[in-house]
């Protein structure tokens, strides 16, 4: 898979910022993929080894809508950019980067573990790697990085607007009744709705989506074996 463009990760917290502020303003949030036409969905995740800067990666490319697994490609990188709240791309992205370049089909949609335009400058993971590259992306986060929410309703499907400054950045999702919602927001080439619509499609008897929930457990047993 080629990247679509890429710049320098050995940044600054101000250049990053910067970096960041320039690149949300190549965020598309329109749909380029209806749901009906979704053919392949990848999940990618990131596990950490301890308190090091050595990360394990997953991107697993799975069949829509029966989630049989079509290619897997694990590896390893090491980055020195360290965790900072808002800036979680420049830490996560360059190992995901090589993992996506061995992957040799183009996904329909990728989901991530993190935040898409829900961020403080629009432009959080899953948003940042949807402009590299160039495909439509979701971000499907755990717990909430900005923004305000009404109380969502008890049962699986229930869900409330997430705003922020008065605009609405992402959908708070019940994704299993009973259990604690997630935080889900367009990346790029996708809309609000449809991002919703997705990630409700994706989780099946977990409150997480099938890509990265299998992502997640996959990624953690090779670093296991890895280690």
């Amino acid at each position: 898979m080629k990247i679509n463009q890429n710049h320098p990760w050995n940044v600054s917290y101000p250049e990053a910022r910067a970096i960041q502020q320039t690149l949300q303003k190549q965020v598309d949030l329109t749909d380029h993929i209806a749901l009906s036409s979704i053919m392949t969905v990848a999940g990618a995740d990131i596990s950490w080894f301890r308190q090091t800067n050595l990360a394990f990666v997953a991107v697993l490319l799975f069949s829509y809508p029966d989630f049989s697994i079509v290619e897997e490609v694990f590896c390893t990188e090491e980055t020195n950019f360290p965790y900072r709240s808002g800036l979680l791309s420049f830490r996560e992205a360059p190992p995901l980067i090589k993992a996506f370049e061995r992957l040799s089909r183009v996904p329909d949609l990728v989901i991530f573990d993190g935040q898409g335009i829900a961020h403080p400058r629009g432009l959080g993971l899953a948003a940042h790697m949807g402009i590299l590259l160039n495909v439509p992306t979701i971000g499907c986060a755990k717990t909430k990085l900005i923004g305000e929410y009404e109380p969502v309703g008890h049962e699986k499907g229930s869900m409330s607007d997430l705003f922020y400054r008065d605009e609405i950045v992402g959908k708070v999702l019940r994704s299993k009744t009973g259990i604690n919602p997630l935080f889900v927001s367009p990346g790029h080439q996708i809309g609000i709705e449809n991002t919703a619509r997705v990630v409700l499609s994706c989780c099946k008897n977990y409150r997480l989506p099938e890509p990265t929930r299998i992502a997640h457990n996959m990624v953690n047993e090779f670093r296991r074996k890895e280690l």
